[in-house]
């Protein structure tokens, strides 16, 4: 399944995130089944916006729970466009 994930950023906070994403990088569970797709960060550094690739939302759990001090986390079930109307075809 693929996931939009938004994630901002407790008090604004870039320094601790980016501390910690060089220190020991994504986070990402092995095992996990959880693929980085690509991210983009808003203009002011406040939020990322993330495509992840994951078995299942709750997948996704033990990754935010390695950030969540941090980082408040919304994550949205999305599918390609194309895949979307194509489904809604009659």
């Amino acid at each position: 399944m693929l996931f939009m994930v938004i994630e901002r950023f407790k008090n604004r906070d870039l320094t601790a995130v980016s501390e910690r994403f060089r220190r020991h990088g994504r986070l990402i569970p092995e095992k996990s089944g959880i693929i980085y797709v690509a991210s983009w960060m808003s203009a002011d550094g406040a939020s990322c916006y993330q495509f992840m690739q994951a078995p299942t939302r709750e997948s996704l759990d033990p990754w935010i729970a390695k950030w969540s001090d941090l980082v408040d986390f919304e994550v949205t079930p999305v599918v390609p466009s194309e895949e979307f109307w194509a489904s809604r075809r009659g």
